[in-house]
């Protein structure tokens, strides 16, 4: 039997992927390389547009469960990304170019699946998941209109730069609380003292930024709040946010350098965290500043930071319109469009924010569309598990007001017995949900 896939990003390569593990015939849709999105440049597929992390990979944490529970499903992203990896302490980053590609690589090879160039511009009568991603295009959008509700939010990408353009006097590397393994070549970070914070945050919330259409009524998602915006909410925000200095002390340092940045031997006033985008660590991006200002106002701005003052621009940050359907209204707790003939969605366009959450729903999407097409009940996954709780909380109609949501422990039910201490919760948590996924896979 044969089944469609629409899109091939982070849930459309693994809803391919595991349907053809389950001996179906998959037609892979994917427009690119013939067109693509504002935001997309890549003709490879699973492209990471934004950051190349994957977040924490402790599993006594939402990001690091989620992904523990994936790899017990079968997650082909989560295996390029182990290949792909860069340091980056705690957490999963890739060299994103190389995850990439050998994604495509992969995916290419399995003899049942078809790869079919161009842009779908019809919606599919059955057998389909439709993970077109919340940059979804304007004819299909339109498609959608039709058939299902959805909302729109903006998403916004931090700006990357050399590391050979980066002050190394100034800047230094390791991560907060000397945390991780590596901690000389995991982050590297530029500390401000208060005066140069003042200075960088009047120009950072005077900066000029790129106008949108609608941009009164924009809504922007807070998980990728464009760091002006958050600027503009206090003269702390940011710094009790992405610029946050706790867990460091500024390094020693030689000569006039020691009154650039803040005090050697001192917690900064403010810093700024870069982190690794390849493994050769030529690449970083700056953490936490996805924005939209324009380049030339990104360059203006961003070299007020202590050690960046010649930063080579490789990327400049970026804010693109998100697609995302009002799930509750229109899904069930296996992704499948009500009252449908096995229609299916996956990844970000359900409202699962994040990558290891769209390429969880592409998971779950491929089981569940293999599982009804083989007369097989729905699969429920317990409310327990971190995967289980997002189906629930997207399927949930008590939801008046849907917005994306990623991983969080709060999802999760309590436990039987009150534990004080949030890691001893959090491991607790994390111990409890992947008992009960072994338990019926």
């Amino acid at each position: 039997m044969t089944v469609s896939v629409i899109g091939a990003g982070l849930a459309g390569v693994e809803a391919a992927w595991t349907l053809a593990k389950h001996g179906f015939c998959v037609r892979l849709h994917e427009m690119k390389p013939q067109k693509f999105s504002p935001a997309h440049n890549n003709a490879d597929f699973a492209e990471l547009v934004c950051s190349n992390s994957f977040k924490s990979n402790e599993t006594a944490s939402a990001a690091g469960l989620l992904k523990a529970e994936m790899r017990l499903l079968g997650s082909l992203v989560l295996e390029v990304a182990e290949q792909t990896k860069v340091s980056a302490g705690g957490a999963l980053a890739v060299d994103r170019e190389s995850f990439s590609q050998e994604i495509t690589r992969r995916i290419r090879e399995v003899a049942n699946i078809e790869i079919i160039t161009g842009e779908v511009t019809r919606f599919p009568q059955k057998n389909a998941i439709i993970a077109t991603g919340p940059l979804t295009s304007d004819v299909f959008a339109d498609e959608l209109k039709k058939k299902c509700r959805f909302l729109h939010f903006y998403d916004a990408a931090a700006p990357i730069i050399t590391l050979e353009s980066v002050d190394l006097n100034i800047a230094f590397f390791g991560n907060r609380y000397g945390k991780g393994e590596e901690t000389s070549a995991d982050y590297l970070n530029c500390p401000m003292n208060e005066d140069e914070y003042n200075v960088f945050y009047e120009a950072l919330v005077n900066a000029e930024t790129v106008p949108l259409r609608n941009f009164e009524n924009l809504t922007v998602y807070e998980g990728c709040m464009p760091v002006e915006i958050l600027a503009k909410r206090g003269k702390d925000s940011v710094r009790y946010g992405c610029m946050k200095p706790v867990g460091f002390i500024v390094p020693p340092r030689s000569g006039d350098i020691a009154c650039r940045g803040a005090r050697p031997g001192k917690r900064p006033y403010a810093l700024v965290q870069l982190r690794p985008e390849n493994d050769r660590r030529t690449l970083f991006n700056i953490v936490g500043f996805q924005t939209n200002l324009k380049f030339g106002e990104q360059e203006r701005v961003f070299r007020l930071i202590p050690g960046l003052e010649n930063a080579e621009f490789m990327r400049f940050g970026v804010m693109h319109r998100n697609t995302f359907l009002d799930s509750p209204r229109i899904l069930d707790s296996s992704f499948k469009l009500k009252g449908s003939d096995n229609i299916y969605f996956a990844g970000q366009i359900t409202g699962t924010e994040g990558y290891a959450e769209s390429a969880a729903g592409g998971i779950i999407a491929g089981l569940s569309l293999a599982r009804a097409l083989k007369g097989k009940s729905s699969l429920e996954l317990p409310e327990t598990t971190m995967t289980g709780a997002l189906l629930r909380y997207i399927s949930d109609e008590s939801v008046t007001n849907f917005q994306p949501l990623g991983a969080n422990m709060g999802l999760l039910p309590a436990l039987e017995h009150r534990i004080k201490g949030k890691r001893e919760r959090y491991a607790a948590l994390a111990e409890r949900a992947l008992r009960d996924l072994e338990a019926i896979l």
